[in-house]
């Protein structure tokens, strides 16, 4: 049935118009899919969330576009399995192919097209990847309506409950847009060299991904909440506090307000006054609460109210009816390259207090199971000894000697044996600061010298590491001669900062091309590591699976009975992903909660 245009009464002028069919009855719906079936490849778009699946929108060719309605006997059952089917001959082009898996059981990262993740790859500093966007972007500047233009704010369930037009229209421009784009993008990945980057990383991540995402971690919910029930009783004690101390009720969380009670009622010094009031940051707070008990309470009040608010209560509201936390791991937001966490943000539980680490022990395998968790030693310093040849930090790790360490001994010209802790925390900093680009000044910030001293610091390393020196002076020309940098994998960022004529951009474009190399390269190493374990476990048909990343290290939960074998798989996969000039390492633990493998601390 031609359903004809969409409604053009809420959107621009100049929007293309495009013709669409829908198909409600199973005949048609039949005869569709096996012309589908037929084609190289087609555009699909799964209209479907947590709770089901709502319609689908499909090109077959840039001009012949349907909609498939779930009604009657065409259930999203049908639809997914029809999906499924097709993908045995045909390539399925999608905006988000990972959201499309969790309805439809494909495998074979070679049967998709993922317009959204490709995208992403060619620009990876837009904050969206929307339909319209990449069609105005790849099919010379056409514009399409939006989203909000079709469905206003209405949820896919809500759209379909309504039987709204628009409905239709969105997943038929979505579908539209996955087919016509894949060629251009296709091409650009290829102009970029980055096709084998989508090819053999990027894309067989989204398979991943999703099963980390349907598999889930468990929580110890009842614990969770007595947990909050804990935090509630000490924010009360020092509400109390803090209000004897100040002589008044007052918001504590109200930073006017805080600043007033503060530096005018209470007189304490060292208040910065800003165009709002005064600042009462963390770095200005913690400076005054070894003089003052009221900053003391405060900053253990604001510590307690947020493990109480984003981890007490709010990881309690998304445990889900089997148990378990089922996060969202994004692929498109980072422009570095890392992984996401989000709803909830499983990236950044607290380790750093004893407190906030207790969160930890929450987090557990099912029961007969255990944790078996692998971190990346000194990841970016490994690829940094890689990329600029520097010889003696290749030493250092070919040898197995701490690399802080040995930087230490360089820099101090003392023997490795007479370095002190204060040393090696200094050299630490350096170490990891240098990729960033850090200024003298941030340094003696964050290591509590004068800027001479952290001047000096600065300049002994590079004296002692030329190829570091090398590498740090040669990368920024090179950047700025070809107006990008690369991963060693070919992971492209383009930097248009180092063009820009004020000082701030143009520096900040400067420390972006001196790390994007080292921090891109070791994304690209985790992802590899992820691919090949989730490949590894399922080939030799392990109950195991990967439940988490976090920065450089994985989690996997597996039956004790095979955690010797996964706890060896781990780390040979992690260590064997590249081959780098100096040995990856991979340092690996197993427990029965995630507080106990937790490896953070070995960087």
């Amino acid at each position: 049935n031609l359903l004809g245009r969409f409604d053009t009464s809420a959107v621009p002028e100049n929007t293309i118009e495009q013709n669409f069919f829908t198909c409600s009855d199973l005949g048609g719906a039949e005869a569709l899919f096996k012309k589908a079936a037929e084609k190289n490849y087609i555009g699909v778009a799964l209209l479907s969330d947590k709770e089901g699946v709502y319609g689908l929108g499909i090109a077959l060719t840039k001009g012949e576009i349907y909609y498939i309605p779930v009604e009657g006997l065409l259930t999203g059952d049908y639809i997914c399995a029809a999906l499924k089917e097709i993908a045995d001959s045909t390539i399925l082009c999608s905006i988000d192919v990972k959201s499309m898996l969790k309805h439809v059981g494909l495998e074979d990262a070679g049967h998709v097209f993922d317009t959204g993740v490709a995208v992403y790859l060619l620009n990876p500093l837009k904050s969206s990847y929307t339909f319209d966007d990449i069609a105005r972007e790849y099919l010379d500047g056409a514009l399409l309506p939006t989203r909000t233009d079709l469905l206003g704010k209405d949820s896919l369930k809500a759209a379909w409950e309504k039987s709204s037009d628009g409905l239709m229209s969105y997943a038929c421009h979505l579908a539209y847009t996955a087919y016509a784009t894949r060629e251009p993008i296709e091409n650009a990945l290829k102009e970029t060299e980055m096709w084998n980057v989508y090819r053999k990383i990027e894309l067989p991540l989204i398979f991943t991904l999703d099963s980390m995402e349907k598999w889930g971690i468990r929580v110890k919910g009842e614990e969770l909440k007595a947990y909050g029930e804990k935090l509630q009783v000490r924010i009360a004690e020092l509400e109390k506090l803090i209000y004897e101390q100040a002589g008044e009720e007052f918001n504590i969380n109200s930073p006017k307000q805080l600043g007033v009670i503060l530096f005018e009622k209470m007189g304490i010094p060292g208040g910065r006054k800003t165009k709002t009031g005064y600042s009462t940051a963390a770095d200005i707070l913690e400076k005054l609460a070894p003089e003052q008990p009221i900053v003391n309470d405060i900053l253990e009040y604001r510590q307690l109210t947020k493990l109480k608010s984003t981890y007490a209560d709010g990881l309690s509201a998304v445990i889900e009816a089997d148990g378990r936390i089922h996060s969202t791991f994004n692929q498109t937001i980072t422009a570095t390259g890392r992984i996401s966490s989000t709803e909830p943000n499983l990236q950044n539980i607290p380790v750093r207090t004893e407190l906030g680490s207790e969160i930890r022990k929450m987090f557990v395998p099912q029961d007969g199971c255990v944790f078996v968790d692998a971190d990346y030693s000194q990841i970016e310093l490994r690829v940094l000894a890689h990329i600029a040849q520097d010889q003696h930090m290749q030493e250092a790790f070919t040898s197995g000697m701490d690399i802080h360490t040995a930087t230490a001994a360089q820099v101090f010209h003392v023997a490795p044996e007479d370095v002190t802790p204060l040393m090696r925390r200094h050299a630490k900093a350096v170490n990891f600061g240098i990729v960033y680009g850090i200024s003298e000044f941030s340094l003696a910030e964050d290591i509590g010298v004068t800027r001479k001293e952290a001047k000096a610091y600065i300049d002994r390393y590079l004296e002692n590491y030329a190829g570091v020196r090398a590498y740090m002076k040669d990368i920024v020309a090179k950047a700025k001669q070809d107006g990008f940098v690369t991963t060693l994998f070919g992971r492209r960022r383009n930097l248009p900062e180092l063009k820009s004529s004020n000082f701030n951009i143009r520096s900040f474009g400067e420390r972006v091309a001196l790390n994007t190399p080292i921090q891109g390269t070791a994304a690209d190493i985790i992802k590899l590591a992820m691919i090949y374990v989730d490949k590894t476990l399922r080939e030799q048909k392990l109950q195991a699976r990967l439940v988490l990343q976090v920065h450089d290290e994985l989690i996997v939960e597996c039956p004790v009975s095979e955690r010797e074998q996964v706890t060896a798989l781990l780390t040979e996969q992690m260590e064997h992903v590249a081959k780098l000039s100096v040995p990856l390492l991979a340092e690996a633990k197993s427990g029965a909660a995630y507080y106990d493998v937790n490896t953070l601390g070995s960087r």
